[in-house]
């Protein structure tokens, strides 16, 4: 009589992966901006905010937000401060948002409510 199987099988792991992603641009020739926002899902129903490539024009007061507009507006959910002008840093999203309702990852002048630069997801 042949021996049954005791090995358990395994769930594959997750693999983290890109939801969405787009290239800044800045606002208008002053307000210049590069690089790549990527919405990663890092772990199930987890997300992070990663800026690559990234540079735009230094400014006072300025914020990221996820924003529901593909052009960009501070109308949607805030980040925190811009970490800096210039590199690759990370945002975490807040746990149980849905990433699905926003279009663009955005720099935004509080001080002066001027739009800096904006990455329209794909």
């Amino acid at each position: 009589m042949p021996e049954a199987s005791h090995g358990a099988i395994e769930a594959p792991q997750f693999q983290p992966r890109v939801a969405s992603q787009g290239e800044f641009r800045g606002a208008d020739d002053f307000h210049f901006g590069r690089g790549q926002a990527l919405l990663i899902e890092t772990a199930p129903g987890e997300y992070t905010l990663r800026f690559e490539n990234f540079s735009v024009r230094n400014g006072p007061d300025l914020f990221v937000y996820l924003s529901t507009d593909p052009n960009g507006s501070n109308d949607g959910l805030l980040l925190g401060d811009l970490k800096g002008t210039d590199g690759a840093f990370n945002y975490d999203v807040p746990e149980g948002t849905d990433i699905f309702r926003y279009k663009s990852a955005v720099v935004w002048c509080r001080q002066f409510a001027v739009l800096f630069a904006t990455a329209t997801f794909a």
